[in-house]
């Protein structure tokens, strides 16, 4: 598939970035900002717009990357966070319809865990966890080279695993300082980048958190490899100690050796793995 180009497009919060994707270089790279409050058609001509200046006759397929839910199957997306007017699109369907091209959907962490499969530091591995820290803790799985999604594409929802009086996403993402102290995390970075004692603490607190989240993931998944994305792992190095602490109370202590936690370098993550979903297909 390395000859073969393919459109890919990040449907981010805020913005929508596509590009081009022949053999894992990037061309033809644009971005906008969301119109959030425009209505369903406004955002969805933004896509069109975006995607006019992309086609051509040598791109052999789309790949779409959305922050909601996704019937993989019919390629119906539901509940775009930050976009209130899409609650129910058949976005494949209209796209497909439109540029008479196949496309493919799924949600942002699953392109993330395939952009990293394909294209970033999980090449070479047969199954490994992609985890989105941001304003959420999103997961991707890939098993035996394959992306795996569940029945209904659901599977990976750890950030939703009951966990103290909450679950794992109030405590273990970019959101954990305002949910539980009412500070924004922003302020919380730039204070420990300042060498706040106080926010470095914090980060702590958010470590040993994430570090009880991947124990269970461990439980559920002897992964040897799990990649961290998102905002907040530019933080990393305040939050690695504790979280590693946490980890090696782990039962199996031949699992935490192997274990490797990587974090993202990857750029245009999310267009990469949106194209990754057409990589993925064809694998049987």
């Amino acid at each position: 598939m390395n000859d073969q180009t393919f459109i890919g497009i990040d449907l981010g919060g805020t913005h929508i970035r596509a590009g081009l994707v022949k053999g894992g270089e990037l061309s033809g790279i644009s971005h906008s900002p969301i119109n959030a409050q425009g209505t369903e058609r406004q955002v969805l001509q933004q896509m069109f717009d975006m995607l006019d200046q992309l086609i051509n006759p040598a791109v052999s397929g789309i790949g779409i990357g959305v922050p909601g839910l996704v019937d993989n199957e019919s390629g119906v997306v539901f509940d775009v966070i930050n976009i209130p007017s899409w609650k129910k699109i058949p976005l494949k369907k209209l796209i497909e319809d439109r540029y008479n091209q196949q496309v493919l959907i799924n949600n942002d962490a699953n392109c993330f865990a395939l952009g990293e499969f394909y294209f970033g530091k999980g090449k070479g591995h047969d199954s490994m966890i992609g985890l989105t820290i941001g304003t959420g803790l999103g997961s991707g799985i890939i098993l035996n080279k394959k992306l795996y999604g569940g029945k209904t594409g659901g599977a990976g929802e750890f950030g939703m695993i009951d966990y103290l009086d909450k679950y794992y996403e109030y405590y273990a993402c970019g959101q954990f300082f305002q949910n539980v102290y009412g500070i924004d995390g922003e302020t919380v970075f730039r204070k420990a980048q300042e060498g706040d004692k106080e926010c470095i603490e914090l980060y702590a607190q958010l470590g040993t958190h994430l570090g009880n989240a991947i124990k269970t993931i461990l439980y559920a998944y002897d992964t040897d490899l799990i990649i961290l994305g998102g905002s907040v792992r530019n933080a990393f190095s305040f939050f690695s100690d504790a979280m590693w602490g946490q980890i090696k109370t782990f039962a199996f202590s031949r699992a935490v050796d192997r274990l490797q936690i990587q974090v993202s370098e990857l750029k245009n993550s999310g267009i990469l793995g949106a194209v990754a979903l057409h990589y993925d297909m064809k694998k049987v």
